[in-house]
């Protein structure tokens, strides 16, 4: 993957699509300077934004989810010294709970 963060890359398939941020802003229900944030990366997105944000940029939402979930856990655990061997553990744990 790419040093794009999410924010940087929900910003560049919106202007790809030549989407203004208030039109997307405006399906998503949020506030213009909300989604500005959220590009810019000075605000997380919420995760209940990322399906209809999938639709809006028409992209897949599964891509759309692994690229969020990268950014979230490497922006927050990115630098821990174990981190691999926690993701490795998480795996492990969900494929236990899917059992």
């Amino acid at each position: 993957m790419t040093k794009e963060t999410f924010g940087e890359y929900i910003r560049r398939l919106r202007e790809e699509k030549n989407l203004p941020l208030r039109k997307v802003a405006a399906q998503l229900d949020v506030d213009t300077s909300t989604l500005s944030k959220v590009e810019r990366g000075e605000r997380p997105m919420s995760i209940d934004y990322l399906k209809p944000l999938s639709k809006i940029l028409k992209i897949d939402y599964k891509e759309l989810q692994v690229r969020f979930l990268a950014d979230r856990i490497n922006a927050n655990y990115g630098k821990l010294e174990y981190l691999e061997d926690g993701l490795d553990e998480v795996i492990n744990q969900i494929k236990k709970n899917k059992k």
